[in-house]
């Protein structure tokens, strides 16, 4: 049977739905934050602004709370940095990416294996019914490079919250989560291939690895447990997605949206997209400005930047705006300044 070939316009709209970017949620946080796979959090408030523009009346107050309760958590897990995943995604997600985690520390970091497992006992001793400041584990000798992944650390609140901002505080990922269950690496490792698809799908094999720091070859056993509908795109590329997933019309309204520093909608893995343009992309990206900018969307593409200050939110348009367009993004700037203030 011929595989149906699917629009870069379909595509977008799909990252859209998923995303709760085409229509905000009314879901829970921690299913939320499902639906989106994982959200990238190096900076506290990018987390809350991200949330804020998927979920219907979100009050800054309810992500600390989320966070305080362990209803989501903090770590670092997809591709070494810092993300939020629900209670019960910590664990499928850990155990998926351990092993190439522990590789790429191999290749970079290099690490003395045999006194980084000294070192955890130790860690985990020190630790033990006390989360610690990082500057603690330094001056214990404990902050030793890779010594997270032979430790599954989590960040405890308040540190990496809006209100405290830098996440420094660390617990023991089996007390603040509880116990690491019985879970195979290839159960795992489906269990990852199925957030990834239900957030930013159809997508290739390549997009799933990219977005989680993996080799695609790592994901071969989790993807042939797995039944998947295929597609391609306009290039004939084989598009892997979840049986019954949205897929909506290219012709799909999209609000204006405000996306955060970090937005994951935005990197590499979603290309296929198109919700960036590649001639933004270099404006958005580049060397002196890794993290990139927070940005808008008009009609489901980056249409430009925007910064808060002075109690409101400054925009700087890419390209010209409709004057509906602008008026509907003066109107989500006043909510969105609100919720900053």
């Amino acid at each position: 049977m011929t595989e149906r070939t699917l629009t870069q316009g379909e595509l977008n709209r799909a990252l859209l739905a998923r995303q709760s970017l085409l229509q905000r949620s009314g879901a829970s946080l921690p299913r939320l934050v499902e639906r989106m796979g994982c959200v990238q959090s190096q900076y506290a408030p990018s987390l809350y602004v991200g949330l804020w523009s998927r979920l219907e009346g979100l009050e800054r107050e309810a992500v600390t709370r989320a966070l305080e309760r362990r209803a989501l958590v903090q770590g670092t897990l997809m591709r070494n940095t810092i993300h939020v995943v629900s209670r019960r995604d910590y664990w499928p997600l850990a155990i998926a990416i351990r092993e190439e985690r522990r590789a790429w520390s191999r290749r970079v970091q290099k690490p003395d294996e045999r006194e980084l497992r000294r070192a955890t006992g130790r860690l985990r001793r020190f630790l033990a019914g006390r989360p610690r400041r990082q500057r603690e584990l330094e001056a214990a000798g404990l902050w030793l490079p890779g010594i997270g992944l032979w430790t599954d650390l989590v960040r405890v609140p308040p540190s990496g919250t809006w209100e405290r901002r830098r996440a420094d505080l660390f617990g023991l990922a089996e007390e603040w989560v509880g116990p690491e269950p019985e879970l195979s690496e290839t159960e795992a490792r489906a269990h990852l291939v199925r957030r990834y698809l239900g957030a930013f799908g159809p997508a290739p094999t390549t997009d799933i690895a990219d977005w989680a720091g993996m080799r695609v070859g790592a994901l071969a056993d989790a993807l042939a447990s797995l039944e998947l509908r295929r597609f391609r795109d306009e290039q004939s590329r084989e598009l892997l997605d979840r049986p019954r997933a949205p897929l909506p019309s290219a012709d799909s309204p999209a609000a204006v949206r405000f996306l955060p520093t970090f937005d994951a909608a935005l990197l590499v893995h979603a290309r296929r997209t198109g919700i960036l343009l590649e001639q933004y992309r270099k404006r958005l990206f580049h060397v002196r400005n890794p993290q990139s900018d927070p940005t808008f969307l008009v009609d489901g593409r980056v249409a430009g930047a925007w910064r808060y200050e002075d109690g409101r939110i400054a925009l700087e348009p890419f390209e010209r705006l409709t004057r509906a367009a602008r008026r509907e993004l003066d109107e989500e700037a006043g909510r969105l300044a609100a919720f900053h203030a």
